[in-house]
């Protein structure tokens, strides 16, 4: 029975699902196949159930044949001619002045279509560097617009971490990153110490800000009167991963503690609901380790 199987055409591209028809094939075959742009080389990444078809989109084309030798023997001439497109993309552009940076250039496996992508800060009436640059290299011409993100992610390098950046080495997708998430994660709200090349904030910022913000749920605010086995003091900071609090006691002595070792001297008021931060306006009353009723 033939099965869906997901493709990926380089290596931090998305995944496009194709009908096996009933091909015996597994994960990092290399396999042939019709797309919009014509033939092209895509690698196997999984399978998904025939069944699965009416939650992935359709209509699925058939996976053409298993790569050959020849396949590949194209696939070498492509660098070479994806140069020299560039290079004379970059004299039209030059010739026509046109306000615009390209970026890369890529054939498909049989080079009969010809993507160019470039970046601009607005619209570029390109229609004559098509025409032209179709007749000069006798192939089909597409050219593509993208943003900083996806400029960054065709260039690819490496970040301020040392490795390549996320967008070129293994995302699909550029989720969404906000500010909040710099913020709940008590990061530097300098535009220049939490951005990347590409100008817009880290996508990094995503990754770990669902575990501070349920971490951070379960911390007292700074501010918030504490009794510790050595007496009340109050936080006045966080050490959101070991899940420790900064206090500070009435002698101006400061000790950083683990959440088991503090009690909230504050508790509710009637109607209040119950949150996993402290309100810093609640009553203070609670007893003492002598049993004594301790009040600020």
């Amino acid at each position: 029975m033939s099965e869906l199987v997901g493709l990926r055409f380089r290596k931090n591209s998305k995944i496009y699902h194709f009908d096996s028809v009933g091909l015996e094939l597994k994960l990092g075959d290399d396999v042939v196949v019709e797309t919009t742009n014509g033939l092209g080389l895509g690698k196997v990444m999984g399978f998904a159930p025939r069944d699965a078809a009416s939650e992935l989109s359709s209509p699925h084309k058939p996976v053409l044949r298993l790569a050959t030798s020849d396949d590949y023997d194209s696939m070498a001439r492509l660098p070479a001619m994806e140069k020299e497109a560039m290079a004379e993309s970059k004299r039209l552009v030059r010739e026509l002045n046109l306000p615009m940076k390209l970026i890369s250039a890529e054939y498909n496996l049989d080079a009969s279509h010809l993507t160019v992508f470039f970046s601009s800060e607005g619209r570029v009436d390109f229609r004559v560097l098509v025409r032209e640059l179709s007749h000069s290299l006798k192939v089909r011409v597409e050219l593509r617009q993208v943003g900083p993100r996806d400029e960054t992610k065709l260039l690819s390098g490496f970040g301020r971490c040392g490795r390549e950046h996320c967008c070129a080495s293994f995302l699909e997708d550029f989720s969404p990153v906000s500010i909040k998430m710099a913020k709940v994660q008590d990061l530097p709200l300098n535009p220049a110490k939490i951005s990347g090349v590409c100008g817009r904030l880290l996508c990094c910022l995503g990754y770990e800000c669902e575990q501070y913000r349920c971490l951070k749920e379960k911390m007292p605010r700074s501010g918030t009167s504490v009794m510790t086995e050595t007496g009340s003091a109050v936080v006045v900071g966080q050490n959101v991963l070991e899940e420790k609090v900064v206090v500070e006691y009435e002698t101006g002595v400061r000790l950083e503690l683990p959440l088991d070792k503090i009690k909230l001297l504050e508790t509710r008021l009637p109607g209040q609901k119950v949150s996993g931060v402290p309100n810093l306006n609640s009553v203070a009353a609670v007893k003492n380790t002598s049993g004594d009723e301790s009040k600020p």
